[in-house]
């Protein structure tokens, strides 16, 4: 067994030496040599770009360079689904293999949301809410109207749809507004003595609406279902918009099979 000899003052510092310097090799070659071998110190993978490729090849693109992915879902109008949208870390990052790429990927299906109420809103505030709750603006269409630029009616794939249906997220709403009343004026046209029917027609032609219908008794010559009086009278002034009130005979009561049969 080899012994060390210290029995000078000058071998004991000369051992003390040997000893500090062979601890302090060890630890230089710990934190500087095994750690970085073990551990890759120095090698970082640059994170790729992941935006508009689809969820679907990315197992193989990020397995290729050692990177793994989490992915959570969200629903994007006229973005195609499966697409990824947004990632973390950002493109360009420098990463250690194994690492966790988190993407935000748009679903095939869009979720369902309650309709808001339009109607009586101003075109402008219309298009904010719609926009706020994830919808889109349709087909504008104007009728004759006092409120002007104010949404009349609400409707979807052309039918009107009432504020907390549920809806597609993303769906196109058309909007009905209102023209305003015109400034030109013209005479009212006259459908005394008209079919009801007909009379509609004609008055909504003209760019006016029909008011309220009053029944009234017939009198002699006075064809059945028959406009016998209207308000305004024909050949008064009147505006696009204007409201037609309509004074209306009985309609003539229908035959019954039995009446029609002849008698044995």
């Amino acid at each position: 067994m080899a012994k060390i000899s210290t029995q000078s003052r000058t071998d004991l510092f000369i051992h003390i030496g040997i000893i500090v310097s062979l601890l302090l090799v060890l630890f230089l070659g710990f934190f500087f040599v095994y750690l970085p071998f073990t551990t890759n110190h120095g090698e970082a993978i640059t994170v790729p770009d992941l935006k508009k490729k689809s969820v679907e090849d990315l197992e193989d693109f990020l397995g290729d360079r050692d990177l793994r992915y989490e992915v959570d879902c969200t629903f994007v109008t006229n973005v195609p689904a499966l697409t990824i949208i947004s990632q973390y870390p950002l493109p360009g990052s420098k990463v250690k293999e194994g690492r966790k790429i988190y993407v935000t990927v748009v679903s095939r299906t869009a979720p369902l949301i309650k309709m808001p109420k339009l109607t009586d809103m101003t075109h402008r505030s219309a298009q904010m809410l719609l926009k706020s709750v994830g919808l889109e603006e349709g087909n504008i269409s104007y009728v004759p109207d006092m409120a002007q630029n104010a949404v009349l009616k609400q409707m979807y794939n052309g039918k009107e749809i009432l504020p907390g249906q549920p809806i597609a997220k993303g769906s196109k709403i058309d909007l009905e507004l209102g023209e305003g009343l015109g400034t030109a004026q013209f005479e009212a046209p006259s459908v005394i003595g008209m079919p009801v029917d007909e009379a509609k027609i004609a008055i909504v032609g003209a760019g006016l609406k029909v008011g309220q219908q009053m029944e009234v008794p017939a009198e002699e010559g006075q064809a059945p279902g028959s406009i016998v009086r209207q308000n305004p009278d024909a050949g008064n002034k009147v505006r696009i918009g204007d409201v037609i009130d309509l004074w209306v005979t009985p309609q003539a009561p229908e035959s019954t099979d039995n009446e029609n049969q002849p008698q044995q």
